[in-house]
């Protein structure tokens, strides 16, 4: 029996996606159980989710890392191996979902290194790499919306590979995003792939957003400043729904959809609350329109689940308002592009030091295990 809450959501147009993943939650039957429960139809992953599952305290990796470490795989080699495997044992989970929604749903995320943010050409064939290891038609890779990532997203998407854009704060890349998609499927179809079967969806981060632009609100100090916190957000990400409703009803866009390509999708990323005076479902409900997904960690979907009251969409007819917000905003002097540019940097450092924990955790545990 699904969730009341979770349901409503779904029947929005909202697809639920899981952002988390573990050995441990795939080993207990938990993945399976928000999928029967709260309509998850799909996962994301990032490198600090696996490097808070790795460190988790659990025994569940110790017998692949017994089994790497006899084998002398060396701590990326045995990163690369764990990854894979348990995005793969997530794609089987969910491939009666990706079936039965024709490919629509259903999916996994993994994430290239992040230490290749800033190299074009070793993304994309990271991307390709891992896709192949995964063997799941399930899989999408994760590529970040860095100025170098942009052409690798049209390399892969090239290749026929469904890729899930991640770190996208402003609107501007959000729109160079769309274009690199389209690039893409303009390459895949002349390279003979068959356009149905690549899917992809635009990763954009909602709560930074808040969590940056609110404490430079409460820097400023004023009743008209902090009259604006908690708003930025909603916002940002209304107006990326709009420039989606945009540029998918362009002339080059209906070329691509009659060769048979799908939309890329709006993906909700960043949508637990970091401000416990919101509340703690607000970028759940006010995020609601057809055809966008939204990845949230357990905590967020639990709430969602608990007290998300689910009203339609409202998102659509939000335009005016949610520009006349980042107005208000210019007006305090706090200025957009830096406070993109510094979430796009800041979140490309972050992940790095997350896959550098997960380097040394790793690194750890197969000594240990040679020790053994």
């Amino acid at each position: 029996m699904s969730n009341t809450n979770t349901a409503a959501l779904s029947q929005a147009g909202v697809s639920i996606w899981l952002d988390d993943l573990s050995r441990e939650r795939l080993n207990s039957g938990s993945l399976e159980q928000l999928i029967q429960e709260k309509n998850v139809v799909g996962v994301t992953t990032n490198p600090a989710i696996f490097a808070a599952a790795v460190a988790g305290g659990n025994d569940a990796y110790d017998a692949q890392v017994r089994e790497l470490a006899a084998s002398g795989a060396d701590v990326e080699e045995a990163i690369f191996e764990i990854t894979t495997a348990d995005v793969a044992a997530a794609c089987d989970l969910l491939a009666e979902t990706y079936t039965s929604s024709d490919g629509y749903d259903g999916r996994v995320s993994l994430e290239v290194d992040p230490r290749l943010a800033a190299e074009t050409q070793k993304t994309a064939e990271e991307a390709k790499k891992l896709h192949a290891k995964v063997g799941r038609d399930n899989v999408m890779i994760k590529i970040p919306a860095t100025l170098e990532g942009l052409e690798a997203i049209t390399a892969t998407i090239a290749e026929g590979i469904s890729v899930n854009v991640t770190l996208i704060f402003s609107l501007d890349r959000y729109r160079a995003v769309i274009n690199a998609f389209m690039e893409g499927l303009e390459k895949a179809h002349e390279n003979g792939h068959d356009l149905s079967k690549i899917h992809s969806v635009a990763s954009f981060f909602v709560s930074r957003v808040d969590t940056e632009i609110d404490k430079r609100l409460d820097s400023i100090g004023t009743d008209e400043a902090r009259a604006l916190k908690g708003k930025a957000g909603l916002a940002n990400a209304r107006l990326a729904y709009q420039v989606y409703e945009e540029q998918f009803t362009t002339e080059r866009w209906s070329t691509l959809e009659s060769a048979g390509a799908n939309r890329q999708r709006p993906l909700w990323a960043s949508t637990g609350v970091k401000d416990p005076n919101l509340p703690d479902t607000l970028y759940v409900t006010e995020l609601v329109a057809p055809g966008v997904v939204n990845t949230m960690p357990e905590k967020t979907l639990d709430a969602a689940a608990d007290h998300g009251t689910v009203t339609g969409d409202t998102i659509t007819g939000t335009y005016a308002t949610s520009n006349e917000v980042l107005d208000d905003l210019a007006a305090q002097g706090i200025s957009y592009n830096d406070v993109v540019a510094q979430l796009e940097a800041e979140g490309v450092e972050k992940f790095e030091v997350a896959w550098g924990e997960l380097l040394d955790d790793v690194r750890q545990a197969l000594e240990a295990a040679k020790g053994a």
